[in-house]
């Protein structure tokens, strides 16, 4: 129970005009006490109180005021006012004295509105409804308030109406119901609402306290931003851009895209996504640059804004390869190219051969001493090192002229008489040569570039192994001929033979002389070492002479017995020794 006064009355009643609006005063007084009075005021323009009523338990006492002939009192002390007009919008207040209990008043602000001819439904002075808290089934009657974004919202005429009813049940207990009218602005689309209720429990006043709701503010545009959006920083042929425009209103304007032309604007709405504000650009080229332009509209207020943006694509163009000199090249001689682009920003230019090897950097490269064997493609490739990716090349070839050069042919080719054989012959010239052969057959020609072959098929005959064949190439420029060799494989397979024989026979012969050397020194007709020393040259020296005779034929018999013969003359040399040891 409460251990104070408390007066519970609604804070905004509303009523029609030219109606009768009855506005309650509930009020608690401690241990089912009396009140000593009861006072009825308004406030006037000027803030200040004017009395209507005076109640104590005697009697009545009105006041003599403008309201005096509209004013009535209910049972329940509740204040009445008929045929309310506009200027009855104002505030009254109800003030409870209680003796020892004290003083209370609260308060209530009388909303007036009137029905219009055209439009039935809507109300002169309540602003948009925000939101609606209710409770049920309190003793004393609570109160409530509202807040915004955690401040305190008070009544205030033509800009915050708070509406409170509050209904006394069949069981004694009191439901309250409040309604909060504000006017919202675009500031306040983030803004947050909630009630509190306010009661007394076991003699203390305690606070409950509502969730949070936001409000769906509608407002036209201001301002409007239509920016470019791209994978890289800088815009290159061939990117995809997206241009976004963007409204602060709510909802969303209608969106248009527009492109400035010469002397008028291209509509592009057709190519942007519906009722998103964007509009895709693929595959963006030179003539994609310019200006755009979006418009929003506002389908409230007809309200219209536009931004425009400046769209800048680089590019790199008309690159082209100029040779000097311009007349036909020819081997040995020497050719400059000179490689050129256009486009806004900075250009680099590099060389590259037809294998995409670098071969020289700059917009010039020099070839000299040409050959057929130079890369007749060159590659020139102009890149924009202030916008990544952007590149462009352009390849030239080389045409060297000059008489024909035979670089390869199947000579000597073993072959046997009367079998099929193919005869190959490779040249390179340039212009294209003729391959003639100087016999007949089946030719057949590849031709690579500046490279020719040539495989002639014949059979092989006696005069064919004589004379052999030749290959003659041929062009405007020049000739070139060449023989190739035909080698009978019998007669080089007898020719091996005989080279083999004579390789035998020679190692044979090495091998005796080997042996004949090694049979002297055994003999000691060799010397070797200081205390067998011999002067071989003396005559007396050499009492036995040795002949020894090896033939061809009967060389592995004759080289036993020699071995043999050797091992016999060594026991007699020994022999010898020892007898001449003991010579005076």
């Amino acid at each position: 129970a409460a251990s104070r006064l408390e007066i519970s009355m609604p804070a905004v009643m509303e009523v029609e005009f030219g109606d009768t609006a009855r506005i309650e005063c509930n009020f608690y007084i401690p241990e089912n006490a009396s009140y000593t009075y009861i006072d009825w005021f308004y406030v006037d323009r000027s803030s200040k109180q004017v009395r209507l009523y005076h109640i104590t338990a005697s009697g009545v006492l009105e006041d003599d005021t403008e309201y005096k002939t509209r004013l009535s009192l209910g049972e329940d002390k509740a204040l009445s006012i008929s045929a309310v007009t506009l200027q009855d919008a104002r505030t009254f207040v109800c003030q409870v004295g209680a003796g020892s209990y004290g003083v209370g008043e609260n308060s209530t602000s009388l909303s007036v509105y009137s029905e219009l001819p055209a439009r039935p439904c809507s109300r002169l002075s309540l602003p948009p409804q925000i939101a609606k808290c209710m409770s049920k089934n309190s003793f004393p009657s609570p109160n409530m308030t509202w807040h915004k974004n955690g401040e305190e919202l008070h009544p205030e005429d033509n800009k915050v109406v708070i509406q409170t009813t509050v209904t006394r049940e069949t069981n004694g207990l009191y439901s309250v119901g409040s309604t909060l009218y504000t006017w919202v602005s675009r500031e306040d689309r983030l803004s947050r609402y909630h009630c509190t209720l306010h009661y007394w429990l076991w003699g203390q006043r305690r606070t409950l306290q509502s969730r949070q709701v936001g409000v769906n503010v509608f407002y036209p545009a201001e301002h409007l931003k239509l920016q470019v959006l791209s994978s890289s920083a800088l815009v290159k042929e061939g990117d995809n851009v997206t241009l976004v425009c963007e409204a602060d209103g709510n909802p969303p304007p209608v969106f248009s895209f527009f492109k400035k032309n010469l002397n008028d604007w291209q509509d592009l709405s057709s190519l942007a996504e519906p009722d998103s504000g964007i509009l895709n650009l693929h595959d963006v080229n030179k003539n994609s640059s310019g200006t755009y332009r979006c418009q929003s509209l506002d389908l409230d207020d007809m309200a219209l804004i536009e931004e425009d943006v400046d769209l800048v694509v680089n590019y790199i163009e008309g690159v082209h390869v100029k040779m000097e000199p311009s007349s036909t090249l020819r081997e040995g001689e020497s050719v400059m190219l000179n490689c050129d682009a256009h486009s806004p920003v900075a250009l680099e230019y590099h060389w590259n051969d037809a294998k995409g090897e670098s071969v020289a950097e700059g917009n010039q490269l020099f070839l000299s001493n040409l050959t057929f064997e130079t890369s007749n493609t060159f590659s020139c490739k102009v890149t924009a090192p202030s916008v990544p990716g952007l590149e462009r090349s352009k390849q030239v070839s080389l045409a060297v002229e000059g008489k024909p050069r035979i670089v390869a042919i199947s000579s000597p080719l073993y072959v046997r008489q009367d079998e099929v054989v193919n005869l190959t012959c490779k040249a390179i010239a340039f212009p294209r040569p003729t391959v003639q052969w100087s016999i007949n057959g089946t030719a057949h020609e590849y031709v690579d570039n500046q490279h020719i072959a040539s495989n002639l098929t014949v059979r092989v005959s006696h005069d064919l192994l004589q004379a052999g064949a030749r290959c003659r190439v041929s062009n405007k420029l020049g000739v070139s001929e060449k023989h190739i060799q035909l080698v009978d494989q019998k007669s080089a397979a007898e020719s091996q033979g005989v080279i083999i024989v004579a390789i035998i026979v020679a190692i044979l012969v090495v091998a005796v002389l080997g042996a004949v050397i090694y049979f002297l020194h055994k003999k000691g007709k060799i010397p070797c070492g200081h205390a067998g020393k011999q002067d071989i040259t003396k005559p007396e020296a050499r009492k036995d002479k040795i002949v020894v005779e090896v033939k061809s034929d009967k060389l592995s018999e004759e080289a036993g017995l020699l071995q043999g013969a050797n091992g016999e003359r060594r026991a007699a040399a020994d022999q010898v020794g020892a007898s001449d040891g003991h010579r005076p």
